[in-house]
């Protein structure tokens, strides 16, 4: 329907063009007719030879003309306005999809994609690209439309007036192809190169942001500004290239149309009959057409250009996905599954791409119900990846089954949903307070203040509908940190995940959250990522972890009565002294845990061992 008002609306458009001319023609028979009859009543008066009548042939009278023109006028406009309409309603629509599709594949993208995208490529898309599909290329679109519909009607005008402008156009439309044809190669390479050196721009202001307190720490502005320059000056060559490029195609078209104009000028000359009117109207348009047609074909090439910013959308529209969210009816897990909190890895293997290396290696273990298992490792062992194994952010080789049941066959909400998980960094949202503590809406505003009271926020909060600001800026590390611990103690899942929940808060509130961990957590699995090994040295179990391998797994003390072990050394690394300390929490922990004195350790450990 867009396409045919477009092409309703130029053809209203050249009617009214016509029917000047029509107009035009029979205005001059007219005028010749009444001037042939003054001839004859002069004849008449003399006796002289009377001069031939010339015939009236006009049909339509002036106020007839003049009505018809109007009403021309009045139907370009109310179908011009129609089209425009129509238009943009259009190109809303579809710049809402490409939009929504881009976003909604983002949201399920697998966590690969964002391993290798930074975050200023990604916010390039949605601003630039996306602000692109918006406000320029519309505008581009409808004026190369227009200008090209009004173009085909001026030429089937001058066509008419005029057939060896046929010829004419047949001649020039290969020189307008050629030179175009050269021009969208290059601008469309042009083109992409400035938007490829756009966005490490984007990546750099944002990560200088991220990052500023640390980099005036080290007083690194210098080195960052050079940074910055570099950058800059990389996208500034690309943008002045294709500025260049636009402008030599701008002088090309106006030697072009320079030369045409001259050239359907002379084609007159070889006319027998030339009516005022339509030559009139035929060099008139076609000096339009030199105008129009250089403009239009520079619209054209800027819409070829930002054509470019659809494909780069349309790229994000198209990546890796993750499985399903939802379970298949007959593999959907018991609503109170998990019930124990057993887990089991079944040689495993994690990949996150398939042509790289494993980064989990086979890994073959059980954690009982209940179980308090640290993970340690140096970096780059696997231990984050482990966790990312759990929650399934990669693809897997091998199976994780929790309470007997393969997560391969559960779907990502059934899974995710009922493991907590504490990050090392707090992420919260700019949403009410209770938004971030109860997403869904799910809980009562009673069980709400229960578990800020269980983490001691509940003097510190004045209302659930407190608004949270960017990134949590007015609560504290520690609140922050606290407000994800409610929000576990709130789901209450049989399994929790830290990630060295306590790294970044003071001794006072690290003490707080891990008793209140233990405290609550009591018959629930807990897996915890150490980077102090303090925090694990009391826990069931301890894995290590190398080269996304297992090398250990037992209870702490146990590995320290290995001398030539691995977590032995990882202790023996923190000094004497901490080693000292942190072997003394493993003995007492161990105690604790096998119920056994002093005189039966050793036959106990013997045997261990």
């Amino acid at each position: 329907m867009t396409v045919f008002m477009l092409i309703l609306a130029q053809v209203s458009t050249s009617g009214a063009d016509f029917w000047v001319t029509y107009w035009t023609n029979e205005e001059v028979i007219r005028e010749a007719h009444v001037t042939s009859v003054r001839e004859r009543l002069a004849a008449n008066k003399s006796h002289t030879h009377l001069p031939p009548l010339i015939e009236d042939t006009t049909t339509v009278s002036k106020d007839d003309s003049l009505i018809i023109y109007g009403s021309l006028i009045v139907g370009c406009m109310f179908i011009t306005l129609l089209r425009s309409v129509m238009f943009v309603k259009t190109c809303m629509r579809a710049s809402i999809n490409l939009h929504n599709e881009m976003f909604s594949s983002i949201l399920r993208g697998a966590m690969r994609f964002f391993d290798t995208n930074p975050s200023g490529r990604i916010l390039n898309r949605f601003s630039k690209d996306i602000g692109t599909i918006d406000e320029l290329l519309p505008r581009f679109m409808l004026e190369s439309i227009q200008v090209f519909l009004v173009l085909v009607g001026i030429l089937v005008n001058i066509a008419i007036v005029n057939p060896y402008f046929i010829v004419l156009m047949i001649l020039l439309g290969f020189c307008y192809y050629g030179v175009t044809s050269v021009y969208l190669k290059t601008s469309r390479n042009v083109k992409r190169l400035e938007a490829i050196t756009r966005s490490p721009v984007y990546s750099h202001l944002s990560d200088t942001m991220t990052g500023l307190t640390t980099i005036r720490v080290s007083e690194a502005e210098e080195m960052v500004r050079n940074g910055f320059d570099s950058k800059q000056d990389d996208h500034t060559a690309a943008w002045s290239l294709f500025l260049g490029t636009s402008n030599t195609f701008g002088f090309w078209m106006d030697v072009l149309s320079s030369l045409f104009v001259a050239a359907l000028t002379l084609t007159f000359f070889m006319l027998e009959e030339n009516i005022g009117a339509k030559v009139g109207l035929a060099l008139s348009q076609a000096l339009i057409v030199t105008g129009m047609l250089q403009y239009g074909l520079l619209r054209t090439t800027d819409v070829v250009s930002q054509m470019t910013s659809v494909e780069r959308v349309l790229d994000y529209t198209n990546i890796e996905k993750e499985p399903d969210l939802e379970s298949a009816p007959d593999k959907k897990p018991p609503p109170t599954w998990p019930s124990e909190g057993a887990i089991e890895f079944e040689h495993l293997y994690m990949r996150y791409a398939e042509n790289q290396p494993p980064v989990l290696k086979d890994l073959h273990f059980k954690i009982d119900p209940t179980y308090k298992v640290g993970i340690v490792g140096r970096t780059g062992a696997g231990k984050s990846s482990l966790i990312s194994a759990l929650f399934r952010l990669a693809k897997l080789e091998g199976s994780i089954k929790i309470d007997g049941i393969n997560t391969n066959d559960l779907g990502l909400h059934d899974l995710r949903g009922r493991i907590s998980i504490i990050p090392q960094e707090p992420v919260l949202f700019s949403e009410s307070l209770r938004h971030n503590l109860d997403p869904f809406q799910q809980y009562s505003d009673e069980a709400l203040w229960s578990s800020l009271e269980e983490v001691d926020l509940k003097a510190a909060v004045t209302s659930l509908d407190i608004k949270v600001q960017e990134g949590g800026s007015n609560f504290s590390v520690g609140q922050r940190q606290l407000i994800c611990l409610a929000r576990a103690i709130l789901r209450n899942n049989k399994i929790l995940v830290l990630d060295e929940a306590t790294a970044n808060v003071d001794p006072e509130t690290d003490t707080f959250v891990q008793e209140t961990i233990r405290r609550k957590f009591k018959n629930c699995t807990v897996l915890t990522i150490a980077h102090r090994l303090n925090t694990i040295m009391d826990s069931d179990k301890v894995l290590v972890m190398d080269s996304g391998t297992m090398v250990e797994y037992d209870h702490p003390y146990i590995l320290l009565q290995k001398k030539a072990g691995y977590f032995y050394r990882l202790v023996e690394e923190t000094g004497p002294a901490m080693a000292d300390q942190l072997l003394k929490i493993a003995e007492e922990a161990y105690r604790k845990t096998f119920h056994i004195d002093g005189t039966a350790e050793q036959e106990d450990l013997t045997t261990a061992l």
